[in-house]
């Protein structure tokens, strides 16, 4: 019987990843860990043993005694929102993973699979592979590639064993659909529900690999239990590029209409496009579902959500230079 941590467990990976363990891992058992900051509790498959704690400042350790597999996808991931929220990113990012960290090595944990971000690779020279040097623009790639090298560090000292996922635009059931801050097909969703228009920032030509929660699940069950991904750094991403412009008129088309309003251009990667090769090799990921019918599936369970309220930030840390569209009234 596998003893499995999932930080995060509230969200899309966390949640849809504790569903897939427990439908097609029967010997395992779940701990679930979310502080509940931007995943539902409804999400939480039955059968997980959850716990409502913050990474970054409750006791978290004794929860890790006997585990086989940490899966740490809990974070902030507002990339464009980080310049404006650092000490809260930082705290959800780096000192959540340096507390993950410190209780798989105090409990010798079988492996580690972090969740990081394309944002490590900055603007660069697309499609960025694993060997490309990480260069990121803003707080939060900063804080992802902060916490690849700490779990490398442990992995050196301390024996840890570990695979770095490098996720992209990853969608699909159970998104936060209600942040205002990040997850665009989420926020085009929640925009049209509400009859608002998609807000494109800029001209919207920036280049995007959307990739289907569902693609993911088995190569992350891989990244976890397989000798080829050991301390492994490794993209998850699909190798079909879409324009925002693109995206959203995919969109249009599975809801039946929509209107679009472009926004100030912000401070972001144009295009932000993976390799994926490695993934290929190292876990078996099979590049399946196209955008359409990815979000044909995500527009039919959106619409069944209740109306919660949509996250807004009261006060942000810097509010000197802060967009337009995010302002407070």
């Amino acid at each position: 019987m596998k003893k499995i941590i999932i930080t995060g467990v509230a969200g899309l990976l966390g949640s849809r990843m504790a569903e897939w363990i427990l439908t097609n891992q029967p010997n395992c058992t779940i701990i679930g860990i979310d502080d509940l900051s931007g995943g539902y509790q409804d999400y939480v498959p039955s059968g997980v043993d959850f716990h409502q704690l913050d990474l970054s400042t409750d006791t978290i350790a004794p929860l890790f005694e006997g585990a086989d597999i940490v899966y740490h996808f809990a974070a902030y991931a507002a990339e464009g929102l980080s310049p404006f929220i650092r000490t809260y990113n930082y705290n959800s990012n780096l000192v959540a993973t340096a507390n993950v960290v410190n209780a798989c090595i105090e409990h010798n944990i079988g492996r580690l699979v972090f969740t990081s971000s394309m944002a490590v690779y900055g603007h660069g020279n697309p499609p960025f592979n694993e060997s490309h040097p990480p260069s990121p623009i803003d707080p939060y790639g900063v804080a992802k590639y902060a916490c690849e090298m700490d779990i490398q560090i442990a992995g050196e000292q301390h024996g840890l064993e570990w695979c770095i996922i490098r996720p992209h635009n990853v969608y699909g059931r159970n998104q936060n659909i209600w942040d205002r801050y990040r997850n665009v097909l989420g926020i085009w969703m929640f925009q049209h529900i509400n009859n608002l228009p998609f807000t494109i920032f800029g001209e919207g030509d920036q280049q995007r690999a959307f990739s289907a929660i569902d693609d993911c699940l088995l190569p992350l069950w891989k990244a976890a239990i397989d000798d080829r991904a050991k301390k492994r750094i490794i993209n998850i991403g699909s190798w079909r590029h879409y324009s925002i412009k693109e995206a959203a008129e995919v969109l249009k088309k599975v809801i039946g209409k929509g209107e679009i309003k472009h926004e100030q251009a912000r401070h972001e990667v144009k295009d932000a496009l993976p390799s994926h090769e490695l993934s290929v090799a190292l876990l078996d990921y099979e590049d399946k579902t196209s955008l359409e019918a990815g979000l044909t599936d995500m527009w039919q369970w959106a619409k069944q959500q209740p109306m919660r309220v949509q996250k807004s930030w009261d006060n942000y840390e810097v509010e000197k230079g802060i967009y337009g569209f995010w302002k407070n009234k």
